[in-house]
């Protein structure tokens, strides 16, 4: 399992020829990165002395954040087995109209899967965003710091999960399926940018 592979690993993947892992692995591990800082805060702050009002609240981001990491971990998977599949579909044969006909269908099936994944690791670095503000809000301040590192690893994979939907939605055939996983990618970009420097704020303020 790709999720298993060590750091080092990893990164020596993404640095090869091999297209896989790829940026949109890199995406869900930025954002499974956020998730597991915003999990940190909410640790150093459970239980602590002088938190014992934000408590509860903690423990309930701690959950989410703790959910989310999971399904972005799950989600470098999911970016490999569906470019592999992108792959395997522009590898079929097309010597016959009949080979022709069913390579395009399978390699326009392959994109729209291609272009769902990434717009789901992009909702779910959305709610890192968003979950981050409250960590950063009411969190230890002894490790305040890392609140902020968890949204800027939210933002980046974020945007760089929406790359990955938008390159997908270049070969699209299907013109009402590109321009609503198109519509669905801008709400979710949505005032991001904005609420990524209120936090980043926030917590610079308490530094």
């Amino acid at each position: 399992m790709i999720k298993d592979m060590t750091i080092q690993a990893f990164l020596d993947g993404l640095a090869s020829k091999t297209s896989t892992p790829g940026g949109g692995g890199a995406a869900a591990v930025s954002g499974a990165m956020g998730a597991a800082l915003i999990s940190m805060v909410a640790n150093f702050t459970i239980g602590k002395k002088g938190h014992e009002d934000v408590e509860q609240e903690c423990k309930e981001i701690l959950a989410k954040s703790e959910k989310l990491r999971s399904e972005l971990t799950d989600a470098i998977k999911d970016d490999v087995d569906v470019f592999d599949r992108v792959m395997a579909s522009y590898g079929m044969p097309k010597e016959t109209d009949e080979e022709k006909s069913v390579r395009v269908t399978e390699i326009q099936a392959a994109l729209k899967a291609a272009t769902d994944v990434p717009l789901e690791c992009a909702r779910l670095c959305r709610e890192v965003i968003n979950l981050s503000q409250p960590i950063a809000d009411k969190g230890n301040n002894n490790v305040i710091s890392d609140a902020g590192v968890a949204v800027l690893a939210g933002y980046a994979g974020l945007r760089s999960a929406a790359l990955n939907v938008y390159i997908n939605i270049g070969g699209i055939k299907d013109k009402e399926f590109a321009d609503d996983r198109r519509q669905k990618l801008e709400i979710l970009l949505t005032d991001m940018d904005v609420l990524k420097e209120e936090i980043y704020e926030l917590v610079k303020s308490k530094l």
